[in-house]
């Protein structure tokens, strides 16, 4: 078979391959929207498009060029359109029906999906612990279209780099184009295995992760022909596939357990389908996909797939709910259908069959920039505004917002004026604490763990180490202005997820909390600081749930036995909902912004422990987030909570007198 005839192939399945792009996208939507689960969907669009690109560009090299300028201008017509009226209509919903905290975080991911990169910069979050706990944001399914868009400009490179080798060594160049494509296949699987198993929140939105299944198609495009199989096989394979592609969302938790081998499942069962092809049969899978439904809704499935994700948000934001029921997911998929057939018949296609970009040698390119020019100007206009909106200032001795110190017994009570909460709610998501200025190195046990260290001016006083998870990190903002006053060097070592614990507390079994845990109590033992800040309990959720896992004692024992004293906080309370969230939405003064005290907390759970060391402090800072009766979102005209768990660096700011009087009495410095 010649590089053209194999080439050729994909054209003689279009109707299959439209019937199965609707089926995909079918199968995102509903485990989206009623099962909120990943299908695996959008691997079944990734090896499609490296299975018609793939025979595309070996046919244009086989008769002797590869016109890459016109081919990526007809790529910016099919795809620009599309994408960026749905961004232009996220903008103008979310300006509208967003809370305020969700702003920066909509608009950053706006630009990232519009240039192509959305994918990585959700890589980026996952391995910010803070980032995973933001709310969905409205474009990040738009991570699938920015890897098929790298794609669509590196691949043609690719290919046409392995036609000019071949022609160079007299080489197949459908040959020499297969064993390119069996190395990028084994080479991404292989990473995608590898990263999956050791950070799979990265592993699901990094570009590389995913070749495998583009080169899976490309591959499958060139050997199409050889499958030459009976017609009663090939009925059986097209159901096989067709099964595999509607079980896998329901059998593995793609979300968890992808890419990886995971994600072999429904490539390989599209796979199947492809290889089935037309098979005459009435009782035949392209029979049903091939069928003038699917088919036009393969022609939706771009659109579809834009729409539905949006559409699902902005209904459980007007309807302030968590998730659909069976009524609501049918409206939703509803509204997304009839948006995606306003999209493909008065977008899509208009601009498609239209001489838009035709006319001079760069139109298309000039196009690509006038139609991102309103979505990048709207979202930078939000940006300006919202910054503007997001200003604050917070001093220790503000009157007007004290904060924690509202509740300290040792300040005389005083009469709140009316003022605003600060942070600004718009401002919340980013009111995290830190030292910006500690310098970072990786341990020298271990890489897994980072070491920050503060720089003070003179020499310091005393040395502080603040070990553990996002709960011992939100207290860098009370401890950064007790040491700048008192000369105090500080070096934190911290991981989402992750308290200083000889166990995996959070997530058990995770071996990487150990490793770092592991690394973490080396590192202490050699820098012999002159204490050590961690938590003496975790999970103050509703119930009460609060415990003090016994390896924590076992590290503070570690400890002690080298003679480094401790001193151990105790969790500040998780409402289990957002507060800033229920503050824009029902008011400060909601009752059901607040949880009442007694559901949180009880008597400490270390004071059941017969064995804490003597080496250990305990402090509780209970009452300054919690009145008697209830725990409030505002304590003192600050905003206690950032999210359903994190309290906003404002507040603890607030605490750091408090803190500094604790520990010093503690330690007797």
């Amino acid at each position: 078979m010649s590089a053209a005839e194999a080439a050729e192939t994909p054209r003689r399945y279009r109707p299959e391959l439209q019937g199965l792009r609707a089926v995909a996208a079918l199968l995102v939507v509903v485990y989206h929207v009623w099962l909120g689960r990943i299908s695996g969907g959008v691997d079944v669009f990734f090896l499609i498009s490296g299975f018609l690109i793939t025979g595309q560009l070996v046919r244009a090299a086989g008769r002797g060029r590869i016109e890459f300028r016109p081919l990526w201008g007809r790529m910016i017509k099919r795809l620009f359109p599309a994408a960026l009226t749905v961004l232009l209509a996220v903008l103008a919903l979310g300006i509208w029906l967003l809370p305020q905290d969700r702003w920066f975080q909509t608009i950053k991911e706006v630009f990232a999906s519009a240039l192509y990169v959305e994918n990585w910069r959700l890589a980026a979050d996952s391995v910010d612990y803070f980032a995973q706990h933001n709310t969905a944001s409205v474009v990040q399914h738009y991570w699938s279209l920015s890897i098929q868009g790298q794609f669509y400009i590196v691949w043609p490179l690719l290919i046409g780099l392995v036609a000019f080798a071949a022609t160079r060594l007299r080489r197949s160049l459908t040959g020499t184009v297969a064993i390119t494509l069996g190395v990028l296949f084994a080479v991404s699987l292989a990473y995608s295995v590898r990263l999956t198993a050791t950070n799979q929140p990265l592993a699901y939105f990094h570009s590389l992760t995913r070749v495998w299944e583009f080169a899976l198609g490309g591959l499958l495009a060139l050997a199409i022909d050889r499958f030459v199989l009976p017609r009663l096989v090939r009925i059986l394979l097209g159901w096989l596939g067709m099964a595999g592609l509607v079980t896998c969302g329901m059998i593995l938790d793609v979300g968890e357990v992808f890419p990886g081998w995971a994600a072999l499942w429904p490539t390989v069962s599209a796979a199947l389908v492809i290889i089935a092809g037309a098979t005459g049969s009435p009782a035949g899978a392209d029979r049903f996909l091939s069928s003038r439904p699917l088919v036009y809704l393969g022609n939706l499935s771009y659109a579809l797939y834009l729409w539905h994700w949006p559409v699902l948000l902005f209904y459980l934001i007007a309807r302030n709910r968590e998730a659909v029921g069976l009524l609501g997911g049918a409206a939703v998929i509803g509204v997304s259908l009839v948006l995606a057939a306003a999209t493909y018949r008065f977008v899509e296609e208009p601009v498609r069959k239209s001489a838009v970009g035709e006319r001079t040698r760069w139109g298309s390119y000039r196009f690509a920039v006038l139609a991102l020019l309103p979505v990048l100007l709207v979202a930078s206009t939000w940006q300006v505004v919202s910054a503007k909106k997001a200003d604050f200032s917070l001093a220790l001795d503000d009157d007007h917002h004290p904060g924690a110190m509202a509740r300290d017994p040792e300040k005389p009570k005083k009469p709140l004026p009316g003022k605003e909460a600060v942070p600004p709610l718009i401002a919340v998501p980013n009111d995290w604490g830190g030292i910006p200025d500690a310098q970072c190195t990786p341990s020298r046990f271990d890489k897994i763990l980072e070491v920050c260290t503060s720089r003070p001016e003179t020499t310091p006083t005393k040395t502080i180490v603040a070990v553990g998870d996002s709960h011992m990190q939100q207290y860098l903002a009370a401890i950064k202005p007790m040491a700048e006053k008192n000369g105090y060097q500080v070096s934190f070592m911290l991981k989402g997820a992750c308290p200083f614990s000889t166990t995996s507390d959070a997530m058990p079994g995770d071996a990487g909390c150990l490793a770092w845990n592991s690394a973490a109590q080396k590192e202490i033992l050699a820098m012999r600081p002159d204490a050590v800040l961690t938590l003496s309990t975790r999970d103050v959720r509703v119930g009460p749930t609060e415990k003090t896992p016994q390896g924590f004692v076992e590290q503070w024992k570690a400890l002690d036995r080298a003679g480094i004293p401790v001193v151990a906080i105790r969790d500040s309370p998780r409402p289990g909902f957002s507060p800033p969230g229920c503050i824009e939405a029902n008011g400060v003064k909601a009752p059901e912004c607040s949880v009442p005290r007694k559901q949180l907390l009880a008597e400490p759970p270390y004071e059941k422990l017969a064995d804490i060391p003597a080496n250990v402090s305990l402090l509780d800072f209970s009452d300054y987030f919690c009145g008697r009766g209830l725990c409030r979102p505002v304590v003192g005209n600050v905003l206690v909570y950032m999210d359903d768990n994190h309290v906003t660096a404002s507040f603890m700011t607030t605490l750091s007198p408090v803190l500094e009087r604790g520990m010093i009495s503690a330690l007797g410095w």
